[in-house]
């Protein structure tokens, strides 16, 4: 069955992708028709200071290239979802049932984040859009869309702690190499899980450049798919890589010039279940590691706004850190494969670490 189960891997991540490619054929002319742009670029930075650097370097491509992009990625992963449900209750034959990746142990939470941070990061586009009043070009107000990732992690966490009776996470090479230890939480493992889904969502400000937050979370998702293959969960293995799948198709749409951004409806619901895969695949400690990339751009902007708090100066001319190498010259491709070349180095540095403990 282990062969099995790789087949089916590789064989709807390429479904996936084929999906994706078909639904931007659409998406894209559908986009600019209802012209899903900002009407105006941002004016202000996150603490309400001119955002001049920025302006010099993106405001006609904020106003010009359609957002949502992100649409591709949940709606593919749902549509390669559908058909192998359907196959499989409607089919006698045991490889078309085994195609199905539903799993109440393994795919039913990290789905449930997917599709419910994706909308709620698609009324947030909308808002972007077509917003009135005060929230013009701002979206959902910050506490709006706090308290809604707060709700998911509660309810993932909750499933995963009552449900399914994870209390405990893996440190790796803690007292004892190599296979570390496991941290007994209780009930503090729900709060571990709504802490980690906040810090993961402020990680996507990673999508400004053309194609580096698709490239980011394409090392991620590969690098928690072969974690929970190594681990025998195929049914997880497989939603990763259908998701990996899904983001090769939006790259190819959306490296330089960009035909749309991912923007909140791609980055909330893949911040949200990569909050979930890694509790259900026990790497929360190396998830630092394996999505390094968004730690660093999230970090960048704390930095520069403790800065200009305490010190009442820059660190970098403008954040994400992505945007300061634009400042300084560096070409947007540059940033994008060599930010591509970090984040694969940084996932396979991770997987390392988690599997060290399999090594006996």
């Amino acid at each position: 069955m282990v062969a099995f189960n790789l087949i089916k891997i590789l064989i709807l991540t390429v479904a996936s992708s084929i999906t994706g490619f078909i639904l931007a054929s659409f998406l894209i002319p559908f986009l600019h028709k209802i012209k899903f742009w900002k009407k105006t670029a941002r004016l202000k930075t996150i603490d309400g200071q001119d955002a001049t650097v920025f302006l010099s370097m993106h405001s006609e491509k904020e106003t010009t290239v359609p957002r949502g992009g992100g649409l591709i990625i949940w709606i593919s992963v749902f549509i390669i979802l559908l058909l192998t449900l359907i196959a499989s209750n409607l089919s006698d034959i045991w490889w078309i049932k085994g195609l199905n990746f539903f799993s109440r142990e393994q795919t039913w939470i990290p789905l449930f984040a997917l599709f419910s941070a994706s909308i709620l990061g698609l009324l947030d586009d909308m808002s972007v859009v077509y917003g009135k009043g005060k929230y013009i070009g701002g979206g959902l107000t910050f506490k709006t869309r706090m308290l809604f990732i707060i709700l998911i992690g509660l309810i993932g966490g909750s499933w995963l702690y009552f449900k399914l009776g994870y209390s405990s996470i893996h440190i790796p090479f803690l007292f004892g190499f190599p296979e570390g230890m496991d941290l007994e939480l209780g009930i503090l493992y729900i709060a571990l899980f709504v802490i980690v889904g906040l810090a993961s969502w402020a990680s996507g400000v990673i999508d400004g450049i053309d194609g580096l937050a698709g490239g980011a979370f394409s090392s991620i998702f590969a690098a928690f798919g072969f974690i929970a293959l190594i681990q025998g969960q195929y049914d997880l293995a497989t939603f990763c890589m259908v998701i990996f799948g899904a983001l090769f198709s939006f790259l190819w749409f959306n490296i330089p010039p960009a035909k749309f951004y991912m923007t909140e409806t791609g980055v909330l619901g893949l911040t949200m279940t990569m909050t979930v895969v890694a509790f259900l695949t026990d790497s929360v400690a190396v998830l630092p590691i394996i999505g390094g990339l968004l730690v660093v751009e999230a970090g960048s902007v704390i930095l520069q706004l403790l800065s200009k708090k305490f010190r009442k100066k820059k660190i970098w001319l403008s954040t994400p850190i992505h945007h300061h190498l634009e400042a300084i010259g560096w070409k947007p491709y540059q940033i994008t494969m060599r930010a591509w070349f970090i984040g694969v180095i940084l996932a396979i540095l991770g997987v390392a670490i988690k599997l060290a403990g399999y090594a006996n």
